[in-house]
């Protein structure tokens, strides 16, 4: 989560609240075909405490989604699982990855500040050195001879 407080009663896609038989019908499968899939890993709804199944929003797709894999595109169930770990390992990569995006660019960030404390820390006495550019001229010199003694 984000660190907020979430309101206990605010429904979500998450939210656990159609039983068995109205899952059925908003999916269009049969009750006994919910089960199957639950016992096969395919769609795991929550449970009350006396054991019942609750689906939710996303449940409900799920389904949706294992049906039309499995009807319209003729995957098998053990091909949809797979398909739906992979989906949700894709999902968590994905959420990792931008994770660490916000952590390289909050470092970033400290670092351009720390930057500019150590820029802002110089002395302004000194002169800032600047490197001579080497040529190839030659430089001949002579030194002046001695007048003798007239």
């Amino acid at each position: 989560m984000d660190g907020r407080r979430r309101n206990p009663y605010q429904l979500t896609d998450e939210s656990p609240v159609y039983v068995i038989s109205i899952a059925a019908q908003l999916s269009g499968l049969h009750p006994q075909t919910l089960r199957q899939y639950d016992r096969l890993g395919l769609v795991s709804p929550d449970r009350t405490a006396g054991r019942g199944r609750r689906y939710s929003a996303r449940d409900i797709e799920l389904l949706r989604t294992v049906q039309q894999l499995s009807q319209d595109e003729g995957i098998n169930l053990a091909g949809i699982k797979r398909i739906i770990e992979l989906e949700n390992q894709v999902a968590a990569l994905q959420q990792r990855v931008a994770e660490l995006s916000a952590a390289v660019d909050g470092a970033a960030v400290a670092m351009q500040q720390r930057e500019a404390q150590v820029h802002a820390s110089y002395r302004r006495d000194l002169v800032p050195y600047q490197d001579v550019q080497q040529t190839s001229a030659l430089v001949v010199w002579r030194p002046k001879q001695k007048r003798s003694a007239e």
